[in-house]
């Protein structure tokens, strides 16, 4: 299965530990396909990996952290006197908002194999 929104980087460490990373942000009319992205790569990770979720120094196959916010920006108008040599700002009104989603999977050989296979990230 291929995704849309999610690009995974992956690493791994000397103990063969691999993480992959996905960020997106997004306009707020695409929020709701990175959401569903999400939910399909964490539903497919509890149900291959059944109960086996829990930090690897504790003994799991695999864990996740997810986390997400929401960015507003204003631009300023910028206008330079050379009369006067002064500059003058013009805030503007923030724009609508902009999400960004950020996923890591970190997980043993077998997980980490097992997700290569089913999402097949670069």
């Amino acid at each position: 299965m291929s995704l849309n929104y999610l690009e995974f980087d992956y690493s791994e460490d000397a103990d063969g530990v691999g993480t992959f990373d996905a960020l997106a942000a997004t306009a707020s009319a695409h929020n709701a396909a990175v959401l569903a992205e999400v939910a399909t790569v964490l539903a497919w990770a509890h149900h291959a990996f059944e109960a086996q979720r829990a930090p690897l120094n504790e003994g799991g196959e695999w864990d996740y952290d997810l986390q997400g916010w929401r960015e507003f920006s204003a631009g300023d108008v910028l206008e330079f006197d050379d009369n006067n040599g002064e500059l003058s700002v013009q805030p503007q009104v923030a724009g609508a908002a902009r999400h960004t989603v950020s996923l890591s999977l970190t997980g043993t050989s077998g997980f980490c194999m097992a997700f290569r296979e089913r999402f097949q990230p670069s």
